[in-house]
């Protein structure tokens, strides 16, 4: 089961982005804005907001041991922030002030990436705060990045639809168009799985798109064997372009946000919904995951982020599923409606059973005649 907790609803305008650490969780605005909470009871830090971009904030994302939030803005700036007293460490201009969509740490904390809308991607040297490689892809804006958790290679995805792998050094090791219209989002899971190649270590990446589509990939880079990118499963059930998606801790769920107003909840291993949450009332912009507890965090064009627990009473077992008793029909929620619609490969009628507040109590009631006249249901 998954239980909503908290809503924040702080910010003045649409939330384009939220990121967890291992004690904050941290929300950016068009409203110009960064805030901070606490994981402990999510209360606004007394520093937050954090006021120093000019433009909206499209991107915010902590450093592995949480000591640096770097957010990124259209005024073509990514600002370098303490987490401890919200002081402003450091301004990174992007080269000709593009506005910068995406940054990402690597996973020891030494380079950030920053992917700006005329395409460009620049790997910083934290330390020393200095450009250390540039680079620029064909077409569109760099809207997505994921590091592999090696920290041998990242990937970048554009809104012209080309997912991107660049190894340390910033040289392209890999280019494909991987979604039609746009790459919206990707993330690694931070558990290897196991591939063909007994010696060889594959991680799972997930992208999401503007084809309703979320596709996991596996990809590997050896010294030995070179890069492999391959395309695992696509993920369906959104009715509208996805843009968010994220990996548990343990890489067995991905949670996603769409366009539709949905955040559905998967199971990676066999690629079931296994919950579709419809609580916002706008698209569903971001999508987050707590490190160390089993917390995630949506934010959406409606102002708000929500804080979801995943409770105990569902656990996983390999790529099994194991659930509460079910419930009967007549006691479903409308959440639980849109769930058993996309199981059974009705999510096309999701939209329509939302909009007109279909529970489990009216779903047994419905003739043909209620579904082609009211519903303007034909046939399936």
């Amino acid at each position: 089961m998954v239980k909503l907790i908290c809503t924040l609803a702080d910010h003045s305008d649409d939330v384009n982005y939220c990121a967890f650490s291992s004690s904050y969780l941290a929300t950016c605005s068009l409203d110009k804005s960064v805030r901070l909470y606490s994981l402990s009871n999510f209360e606004e830090l007394s520093y937050s907001p954090l006021k120093g971009h000019t433009y909206a904030v499209h991107c915010c994302c902590f450093s592995p041991l949480g000591h640096i939030l770097a957010s990124c803005s259209t005024d073509g700036n990514t600002v370098l922030w303490d987490t401890q007293n919200g002081l402003k460490l450091a301004v990174l201009e992007h080269t000709c002030r593009n506005p910068v969509r995406i940054c990402r740490f690597s996973p020891d904390s030494m380079y950030l990436v920053s992917g700006a809308a005329d395409g460009s991607v620049n790997l910083w040297n934290v330390p020393s705060l200095k450009v250390y490689r540039s680079g620029s892809v064909k077409d569109g804006s760099l809207v997505a990045c994921a590091f592999a958790p090696s920290g041998n290679c990242f990937v970048t995805g554009s809104s012209c639809g080309d997912l991107t792998v660049w190894d340390d050094k910033m040289r392209c090791l890999y280019n494909e168009k991987a979604h039609d219209l746009g790459v919206t989002c990707c993330d690694f899971s931070s558990q290897p799985v196991s591939g063909n190649k007994q010696d060889v270590k594959y991680f799972q990446m997930a992208s999401s798109g503007q084809d309703n589509l979320i596709k996991l990939w596996l990809i590997s880079l050896a010294d030995h064997t070179g890069l492999e990118v391959k395309c695992k499963c696509m993920l369906k059930g959104h009715t509208a372009p996805v843009l968010a998606c994220a990996f548990s801790c343990d890489g067995q769920i991905l949670v996603s946000g769409s366009v539709d107003k949905t955040v559905m909840i998967f199971e990676t291993n066999t690629g079931s919904i296994l919950h579709v949450l419809t609580q916002h009332t706008r698209y569903v912009t971001t999508c987050a995951f707590a490190p160390e507890m089993p917390l995630f965090a949506t934010g959406s064009m409606d102002k708000r982020v929500n804080i979801w627990q995943l409770e105990p009473k569902q656990l996983f077992t390999g790529s099994s599923v194991i659930e509460e008793p079910k419930i009967p029909a007549e006691s479903w929620s409308e959440e639980v409606v849109s769930v058993w619609l996309c199981k059974v490969g009705l999510q096309d009628l999701v939209e329509i059973f939302k909009r007109n507040n279909i529970d489990g109590k009216e779903l047994l009631s419905l003739t043909k005649e209620s579904l082609t006249d009211d519903l303007k249901i034909g046939q399936l």
